[in-house]
């Protein structure tokens, strides 16, 4: 079996259309296979740019997947791709969620609910339901709905900024009401980073530990390009699952500022 950092070509198996601008890529590898919840992959599109994914799925019979949101030329091409294409990756990097609590609660915002799946599966291995709070732009960007619904039941709640659908507004918001309505024991988030950092300064406000995974450019994912660095932090190798600690270290950024492609500091603005 070749190595993480070895590129592995895989053939695209199935796809699913999850909303307009985002789907979920299946296929098969056995060291995606052995991924824990939270790590992604480095995914290269023949002729073009290599760009980091979470993995949304690990092992589900035999398949593995990631979700894909056209934000870019990369991304737009594997928002349209089709059964029996081929793409090299590698991976799984990064650390991942520790799972724990016993009263947890997920706040997932758009397309970071691909990150928060499999940890969901991993509480619920463990005998433990999630509070989840699924937030969307509307009732048709809530990302893996039916599945959670399935799992969760009465334990998945919605947030819809325009108000189509449960709550009217932000995740962050919706989970503010809950952390001041319920005692919960830990938090994890993903989406976007404004929507985390208000989530993170929520917790502290009830003394709750956090996990939140963020998003930066990763180049290399081995710690040595520098791209994705965020205080003294690497995301790419330190992250992308930063704790309590890790958060207060970086809160001045958080939410703020990153650095582009290039390496110029730039404004955090979603």
């Amino acid at each position: 079996m070749p190595g993480n950092d070895e590129i592995r070509t895989i053939i695209v198996l199935d796809v699913r259309r999850e909303a307009v601008d985002i789907s979920t890529i299946y296929f098969k590898d056995e060291l995606t296979q052995t991924a824990k919840p939270g790590q992604y992959l480095m995914v290269w599109v023949p002729g073009e740019d290599e760009v980091p994914m979470s993995i949304s799925t690990i092992n589900h019979n035999g398949l593995s997947s990631i979700t894909v949101r056209n934000v870019g030329p990369t991304t737009e091409i594997l928002d349209s791709l089709q059964p029996g294409t081929k793409l090299g990756i590698r991976g799984p990097y990064g650390n991942s969620y520790e799972i724990k609590g016993e009263k947890p609660l997920i706040v997932a915002g758009g397309s970071g609910a691909a990150s928060l799946y499999p940890l969901v599966e991993a509480f619920i291995e463990k005998g433990i339901i999630p509070t989840f709070i699924l937030g969307g732009r509307s009732s048709d960007q809530l990302l893996f709905e039916d599945e959670l619904v399935d799992l969760l039941k009465e334990k998945l709640v919605i947030s819809t900024d325009d108000g189509s659908m449960g709550y009217s507004g932000y995740a962050s918001g919706y989970a503010a009401l809950l952390m001041a309505e319920n005692e919960y024991d830990h938090v994890y988030t993903c989406g976007p980073e404004l929507m985390m950092a208000k989530v993170f300064y929520e917790t502290e406000k009830h003394n709750l530990p956090i996990q939140a995974s963020l998003e930066r450019y990763i180049k290399c994912a081995v710690g040595l390009c520098g791209n994705c660095v965020v205080g003294p932090y690497r995301v790419c190798k330190d992250g992308p699952i930063f704790d309590t600690e890790m958060l207060d270290t970086i809160r001045e950024e958080l939410g703020v500022s990153r650095l582009d492609a290039s390496g110029i500091k730039v404004r955090v603005n979603h």
